[in-house]
């Protein structure tokens, strides 16, 4: 018998021989290397038999696995890995078959060990390039597995990390192998997504709450090899980068969904670094989609709690910022408007403290300081994108803001707002806050093509309105703008200082495109900045953001003819102060009193005329000694010393137009102008905030009409054209703009205090003129058109025109086409 299992055995393929003889009697031993040499040797001379040592090699493993003889099975391990690194022959593939199902049934045992053994295996599988495809292969148990071990709840927590981190290991091998072989099942389909990104996220969110019980010194440096966290974001980033343009929303869903599922949003901190390694780890190109992404979420959860919103704006705060420096794509007004909306769903939600009837979450009570948090981070997340924009994108995002802002007069309250003046007015408040935001840190070297009339003339008719929250965002928001060289700060303390150079003011020469902007506007800002001193509701506040405002266009946009204009400003406010047909609070009337001395005492030494200094300090000396509340030193503070009226403000202790204008014209200014009171003049944006009256509102049509008249359509002779006729042409009139004021003065007072009778016979006599003019254009155009085919004779041998129909008419074949 002996004899015959000699035979037996050695009748044995040589390949099975071969495979036994690297096992040793005792497993303790190890491989043996020699024979082990010998089975490579023989696998790359007949390649052929590679797929048999394979299967071989499996049947003993699971044969060893089920007798649980684990030494053998590491052998049998490590052999096949072995060969796997030596061979790689067009017959891998049956071979790669063989491996798999042993990797496969160490996966599926419930020691740790086994499965620590078969991941490392498969690491090393995933890290050869194939030089042959495989068609057939199939990967999907392998992520489902290595999943799992990724959520391992074993009890040791040092095993338990270590299966952890196998799982990731085995999920970033399966990433590797698969994601760049077109053959294989697409490892970005959802199915896989949805079980490979929550199974990262959720290593990385338990080590970061590891990391935060802060172990000793001496625990760290001995994990800090093998730190799960590293390891987690290591593989996720990789897997990332690896996405290409049609994978990338496969790739965020589950991050979005895993957020959601684990409540992670209202913690914003675990949500933020998730998007951020997204953000960095994908190709920059791509970014916007993220963006878009988010912007979906973000409406998809409108009606969730603020702090989800809020903790989602946060999140596309950061997003945001990082792929403004790339490429943001199309997305840019899409942010604005996705989140403007969702400012306005806030002001709703916290002033109806309902979700617009929403049975599912109708039972949550709004919180409105929940509501105002999330505003304040809308309000930064817009600002911080447009900080990131050129010029012209932040000019467009400025009038695609203006635009959404609800107008008095213009168009009605925005649709969905169910809250009624109240959110209208809320609203305002928002957007505005929000061009705060977007016009920080604005810089243009060309004023008129950054703040066309489309934005400036609406932004500018808010300053009329009698909100003062409303008018003193105006005021921000017109600083931002013309502040070009950072003066702004060091207007912050309105003092009347004998020597301004310790500002450290920068002041740069008037350039062509400033000069028309002031030419074109310079007037409606005159006017406003008049009447917001004139707003009995101003404030210390309005009053301070009023003289920087001054202080910025004298720096910024002034040449002579502007430094003319206000200077007359400044001394219309003396006039309105001095004033008691205005009924100004005393406070008010002490402040524009202090804003016109602190002006004129920055604008004497800006001009350095002397003569014009010497009377402005000596008025401000005179303050100091008998009327100190009339200077900003003792106005603007926290408790003013007021007196109880202001009756008698005269003599010395007032700036005098005629000196000033003295002064001044022996310097080469224009003494007319000088001379003459600066005048409000009101113009149609009354219309949009404050209107009073019937009469103001037919104002504009009735000047319209006045100006078409026909009595007034008188040719006159022709003018010679001289160097002092074009010079005329080129400065204002101001006789010129007294007859325009009065002209409509009286236009106005006719449509207010005329009988009904005269105002009916009016419009008739122009309904009439106007049905006599379309009669004769009526005559001309309905004559028969001259025949083509000339006259005909008549009986009597007078020639007779002849009409014959368009469709008749031979025209030459040029003409036709």
């Amino acid at each position: 018998m002996t004899g015959v299992c000699g035979c037996c055995g050695a009748l044995r393929p040589r390949y099975k021989r071969l495979v036994d003889n690297i096992f040793p009697e005792d497993p303790e031993d190890g491989l043996v290397k020699a024979n082990m040499e010998k089975l490579t040797f023989y696998a790359l001379s007949a390649p052929e038999k590679l797929d048999r040592i394979g299967a071989y090699l499996s049947e003993r493993l699971s044969r060893d696995v089920a007798r649980h003889r684990y030494g053998y099975v590491c052998i049998a391990m490590e052999a096949l890995d072995q060969l796997l690194m030596a061979c790689h022959c067009q017959s891998i593939n049956l071979f790669v078959e063989s491996f798999l199902k042993m990797v496969r049934k160490l996966l599926e045992s419930d020691k740790p060990n086994l499965q620590i053994l078969g991941t490392n295996s498969f690491v090393k599988f995933a890290n050869i390039e194939e030089d042959t495809p495989s068609y057939h292969r199939s990967y999907d148990f392998f992520v489902s597995r290595f999943s799992e071990m990724c959520h391992s709840s074993f009890e040791d927590p040092d095993i338990r990390t270590k299966i952890r981190m196998a799982g990731i290991k085995g999920l970033q091998g399966v990433v590797r192998k698969t994601v760049n072989d077109e053959l294989q099942a697409n490892i970005w389909d959802p199915q896989h997504m949805d079980k490979i990104v929550p199974s990262l996220l959720f290593n990385l969110q338990s080590g970061e709450r590891t990391e935060s019980r802060s172990p000793s010194p001496l625990q760290a440096s001995e994990k800090e090899k093998e730190s799960p966290v590293e390891l987690t974001e290591r593989c996720f980033r990789e897997l990332l980068g690896r996405a290409a343009y049609g994978n990338i929303k496969n790739a965020v869903t589950p991050v979005l969904m895993h957020l959601d599922n684990h409540c992670l949003w209202e913690g914003k901190t675990f949500a933020v670094r998730c998007f951020k390694i997204i953000m960095y780890s994908i190709q920059s190109q791509h970014s916007h989609l993220v963006i878009q992404q988010l912007l979906g979420h973000l409406d998809a959860n409108s009606k969730n709690s603020a702090t989800v919103r809020a903790g989602i704006v946060e999140v596309l705060l950061e997003a945001a910022a990082i792929a403004a420096s790339g490429s943001v794509g199309p997305t840019v007004l899409e942010v604005f408007n996705t989140l403007l909306r969702q400012l306005r769903l806030s002001v709703d939600y916290e002033l109806t403290g309902s979700y617009d009837g929403s049975t599912n979450i109708g039972t949550k009570i709004i919180k409105a300081h929940e509501e105002r948090q999330l505003q304040e981070a809308v309000i930064r997340t817009i600002g911080s994108f447009a900080n990131t924009l050129p010029t012209y994108q932040r000019s467009e995002v400025m009038l695609f803001i203006m635009g959404k802002i609800p107008v008095p007069g213009l168009h009605p309250v925005l649709p969905a707002t169910g809250s009624g003046p109240d959110g209208t007015r809320m609203i305002q408040v928002m957007l505005l806050k929000s061009l705060v935001q977007v016009t920080a840190g604005f810089q243009t070297t060309n004023m008129l093509t950054a703040l066309p009339s489309s934005f400036l003339e609406p932004l500018l008719s808010f300053s009329l309105t009698e909100d003062p929250e409303v008018r003193l965002l105006v005021l921000q928001i017109l600083l931002s703008l013309i502040d070009r060289h950072d003066n702004r700060p060091k207007f912050a303390n309105i003092s009347s200082i004998s020597d301004i150079s310790m500002l450290k003011l920068k002041v740069d020469k008037c350039s062509r495109q400033d000069n028309l902007f002031m030419k074109k506007h310079g007037q409606q800002l005159y006017r406003h900045i008049y009447l917001g001193c004139k707003e009995q509701s101003s404030g210390r506040q309005h009053y301070e953001t009023l003289f920087t405002l001054l202080g910025l266009l004298s720096v910024e946009l002034a040449n002579e003819e502007v430094v003319v204009d206000l200077i007359r400003l400044a001394l219309a406010l003396q006039d309105l102060a001095l004033t008691t047909d205005e009924a100004l609070p005393v406070y008010n009337r002490c402040a524009v009193h202090a804003v016109a001395a602190a002006y004129l005492n920055l604008i004497c030494q800006l001009t350095t005329v002397p003569a014009f200094c010497q009377h402005i300090h000596e008025v401000i000396e005179v303050r100091q000694k008998e009327s100190p509340h009339l200077l900003p030193e003792d106005v603007f503070v926290d408790n003013p010393k007021l007196p109880s009226s202001l009756e008698k403000v005269e003599g010395g202790v007032l700036f005098l137009q005629s000196k000033i204008t003295e002064v001044l014209g022996g310097s080469g200014y224009n003494t007319e102008r000088l001379a003459t009171p600066y005048v409000p003049q009101y113009t149609d944006e009354d219309r949009l905030s404050k209107r009073k009256s019937i009469g103001e509102t037919i104002s504009l049509q009735v000047e319209v009409e006045s100006r078409n008249s026909p009595e007034k359509e008188e040719r006159t002779p022709a003018e010679e054209i001289t160097f002092e006729t074009l010079k005329n042409a080129i400065v204002d009139s101001v006789g010129m703009e007294e007859q325009e004021r009065e002209r409509r003065r009286q236009v106005v007072e006719k449509f207010q205090k005329a009988p009904f009778e005269e105002i009916a016979a009016h419009c008739g006599a122009r309904a009439t003129m106007l049905q006599s003019k379309l009669n004769q254009i009526f005559e001309i155009t309905i004559r028969p058109p001259p025949s083509p085919s000339g006259t005909i004779s008549s009986g009597y041998g007078q020639t007779q025109s002849r009409s014959v129909p368009i469709y008749e008419m031979k025209f030459p074949d040029l003409c036709v086409y």
